[in-house]
């Protein structure tokens, strides 16, 4: 009995040993965290203040690169402590309550940190769902940049107007923000602030694109002028806004082209799912629209597969070309559809499904009557059939000929493709494509700083011997002659 009663008490010390050794680690993982983040956040206020030293942008880059980084990590405590080590003890600017930088801050305290702190009390934030704190905190940052009007400051400005924005929109007070956004538009084209004015071009349209101000979002787009230097995810969302825009203005193989660039641009990780899944839905929309169908390998990628669940079923009625489960399908995700706004562009697909099953008809029959034609499509009437069919002639989508008298549609022999100018075509748009990227490639290239100076420095000692060996030469300073003369 004894030495069961040892052993029970053996057990239960060594498992509060191992719940104490569990505790213990978790509190030695929150402090090297802890630490971790105030270490990489005083390596960022360091990297600022080099960026406003010599006025380099590379160095905020570097900065606002960690910021994915340090959110997941970022807590209460952690910017508290960062926030008060900066100001100082004696002028702490941070309240607990709503983590609030006031706007009296120390002589030594440089701006770009002191909105970089801002900008990650912004983040702290939003993520806490803490929304009227951080609208009121993104009106003060705004104003506060405003004033300072330094060029250090327009990577920063940037986010901080992104996220200005993203608080009027959960709040569901975006349309008020609207003329502040034109206004700080034209100040940063006048400036020639590339990446404020792209963040603020994407910024306006997705406000007109929220209220379905389509037309005004054309008329912003042809009144203005996106920055070739713009970043790589501006630049996808720009493609992006476009390809919507012209989709709804019937303008389908622009709006192919630009979704195409908006999600080639995007990066392509999990962070961007979200991204990719609305692009991706209005390309196969578009693709439809074209006439083409997607691939299936498109449906069945993991971050996709379930978010374009509704749009393979339409796909698979547009290419058997069967009017009764694009129906079906159309009823079955209505509320689905009417979200992600590409409700209007599938009620278009109707007719592309009924051209799909005439060319099925053409190709399997040679000839056949409108009523069988009516049959299969379940189309109201045989004059329904019948225009569908001129139409059809009409806009190259079959090579037939109708018979109004007899009632029957008779299909001509299938010629060689590459008779055609199809081959062409196909050969041109792949050129096209390959340019296009060689010459983005090209404007994408990055060289070092002031690399340029040293091959001029290289070039002027160059000419400067040459002149020297010219001078000595004409002056005849050489004694080769005399030394020749012993021998």
């Amino acid at each position: 009995m004894k030495s069961t009663e040892t052993k029970q008490q053996i057990n239960q010390s060594e498992a509060m040993e191992i719940v104490e050794d569990e505790e213990a680690k978790q509190l030695r993982l929150e402090k090297e965290t802890k630490e971790s983040v105030l270490a990489e956040l005083k390596r960022n206020f360091s990297l600022l203040e080099r960026a406003a030293e010599t006025v380099e942008s590379r160095f905020t880059t570097r900065v606002l690169r960690t910021l994915p980084s340090i959110r997941r990590r970022l807590t209460s405590i952690i910017l508290a402590q960062s926030i008060s080590e900066y100001y100082g003890p004696g002028k702490n600017n941070a309240r607990s309550s709503s983590m609030e930088v006031d706007k009296e801050t120390k002589a030594t305290v440089l701006p770009e940190v002191d909105v970089y702190l801002h900008l990650m009390t912004l983040i702290y934030l939003l993520d806490q769902n803490k929304l009227n704190e951080g609208l009121e905190l993104a009106n003060k940052t705004v104003t506060k940049m405003h004033d300072l009007n330094r060029r250090t400051l327009d990577q920063l400005a940037a986010r901080v107007y992104f996220y200005h924005a993203r608080f009027y929109e959960l709040t569901g007070r975006l349309a008020e923000i609207r003329p502040f956004q034109h206004s700080a538009l034209r100040t940063a084209t006048l400036r020639r602030d590339i990446e404020t004015q792209a963040t603020l071009l994407n910024l306006l349209l997705r406000n007109y694109f929220v209220h379905n101000l389509y037309d005004q979002a054309d008329k912003l787009v042809s009144k203005s002028t996106f920055p070739e230097n713009a970043g790589n995810n501006q630049a996808a969302r720009y493609a992006y806004y476009l390809g919507r825009i012209k989709a709804l203005q019937l303008a389908y193989t622009q709006a192919h082209t630009y979704l195409t660039q908006a999600i080639r641009k995007a990066p392509q990780n999990n962070v961007t799912a979200g991204f990719q899944q609305t692009a991706y839905k209005f390309f196969i929309v578009v693709q439809l629209l074209l006439g083409e169908i997607p691939e299936r390998s498109l449906f069945r990628q993991p971050i996709l597969k379930k978010a374009l669940q509704p749009y393979l079923h339409i796909t698979q009625a547009v290419r058997i070309g069967d009017l009764n489960k694009f129906q079906e399908g159309l009823a079955k995700f209505d509320t689905v559809f009417k979200k992600d706004k590409t409700y209007t562009l599938i009620l278009r697909l109707r007719h592309n499904v009924i051209k799909t099953g005439i060319r099925m008809i053409s190709l399997s029959y040679s000839k056949i009557s409108l009523r069988d034609i009516c049959i299969k499509l379940h189309l109201d009437s045989e004059e329904d059939a019948e225009f569908i069919v001129s139409k059809a002639i009409r806009d190259g989508v079959i090579d037939a000929t109708l018979d109004h008298n007899g009632g029957f549609m008779k299909s001509k022999e299938i010629v060689d493709i590459y008779s055609t100018n199809e081959p062409q075509n196909a050969f041109n748009s792949r050129i096209t494509f390959c340019l296009n990227l060689h010459n983005d490639a090209v404007k994408a290239m990055r060289f070092p700083l002031d690399a340029h100076r040293k091959e001029l420095a290289s070039a002027e000692e160059a000419r400067e011997r040459e002149r020297e060996l010219a001078q000595e030469i004409a002056e005849g300073d050489l004694d080769d002659e005399g030394d020749l003369g012993e021998f």
